[in-house]
């Protein structure tokens, strides 16, 4: 029954953050101020995970093709699927869960600690709207932060491969782009859409309704990271089973 409530209080959250709108001017300016916060500040961990995470898969692939018969060109075929189908969608979704959630969760619920959000609705302002709608906002470019790290998690794979010997320049071009579904990004990138509400939204959860003083702000950010992985990781094969069965 807990959890029961804690979903229905999800939902109101989401009823409550589309109503009552802030005026445009501040709500827009509260938008760039999350932009740069959730999204710019997030590229340089992104591309990090992404290059080494890419490097990794074509290492792991070459390893492993002990069968001569195997062209090498299936290194990058193996890379390419693993990057855009999971990698830099799923796994630096459950990366950002820890920096972005934790993040959202503390900023609020010290707001909460504070008493910041009882002056909101005192001077007659949607808390909700004014803390939460501009980071959903903002959060609709988490794509392009996941595009790049697909880019960045190939490039980390093609260089590992033929600066490592494993594979040529050329076998790895070949099998980079040998058939290529487009239906892939399509698919990649409506889970990352996905990922960017649910990261926007269940930190905010649990540090606007979260209880008690400092300590518990530490508390409320690891159970924000805890559901916000576990729910992505349902959403992700929920979503593979819908799109790619």
């Amino acid at each position: 029954m807990f959890y029961l409530d804690d979903i229905g209080r999800y939902f109101l959250m989401l009823k409550g953050v589309f109503s009552r709108m802030t005026k445009g001017s501040v709500i827009r300016n509260l938008i760039f101020k999350e932009i740069d916060d959730l999204i710019i500040g997030s590229l340089g961990i992104t591309v990090f995970l992404a290059f080494f995470i890419g490097a990794v898969v074509a290492i792991q692939t070459a390893l492993n093709l002990t069968n001569p018969l195997i062209p090498k060109k299936l290194i990058a075929f193996a890379s390419r699927q693993s990057v855009i189908l999971e990698f830099a969608p799923t796994f630096i979704s459950v990366i950002m869960a820890g920096k972005v959630g934790s993040f959202i969760t503390s900023s609020i619920g010290t707001m909460r600690v504070t008493e910041q959000i009882d002056a909101l609705e005192v001077m007659g302002i949607n808390s909700l709207n004014y803390l939460v709608f501009p980071k959903i906002i903002a959060m609709l470019m988490y794509p392009f932060v996941i595009a790049i790290a697909m880019f960045t998690g190939i490039c980390g794979a093609y260089i590992a491969g033929v600066y490592g010997g494993f594979v040529s320049s050329t076998d790895f071009l070949t099998g980079l782009r040998e058939e290529f579904i487009p239906y892939h990004l399509v698919y990649a990138f409506i889970k990352t859409f996905l990922y960017s509400f649910l990261l926007a939204t269940i930190p905010s959860f649990h540090g606007y309704y979260m209880k008690g003083g400092a300590l518990e702000v530490g508390k409320a950010s690891t159970s924000a990271f805890v559901w916000t992985t576990v729910v992505i990781i349902i959403t992700n094969y929920v979503l593979t089973q819908l799109l790619l069965s």
